[in-house]
């Protein structure tokens, strides 16, 4: 069974000033110890292609299978980090050699 406690309001307002202020320290230490990086700045997506050395077509459909952006109306933004983390865990396809139906041999056409 839970006690209950009867207490003025000013020494209840004093006891909650406290323990907030016990937080906001364990906060601000916490904190201190965590480096403080800046706001990354957000890529156009002629920056982003130009970062990729990619083309702009190609981003968009990057963007179109789930690359990571901020849409904002018709502005599209990218965060290098986000974009550079999801390219970093994309598995590359392999390359498909395949014959195009009716090709002919390039050995047929030479003169043995």
């Amino acid at each position: 069974m839970e006690a209950i406690i009867v207490t003025s309001e000013a020494d209840l307002r004093h006891l909650i000033r406290e323990i907030i202020r016990e937080e906001l320290k364990n906060f601000a230490a916490d904190t201190r110890n965590e480096p403080i990086q800046p706001d990354e700045a957000l890529m156009t997506r002629l920056e982003m292609a130009e970062f990729l050395k990619i083309s702009v077509v190609t981003l968009r459909d990057w963007v179109n299978r789930g690359l990571p952006c901020i849409r904002n109306g018709r502005r599209v933004l990218f965060q290098k980090s986000e974009v550079l983390e999801a390219i970093k865990g994309h598995q590359p396809r392999q390359a498909r050699h395949k014959k195009r139906s009716g090709e002919i041999p390039v050995k047929s056409y030479r003169k043995e």
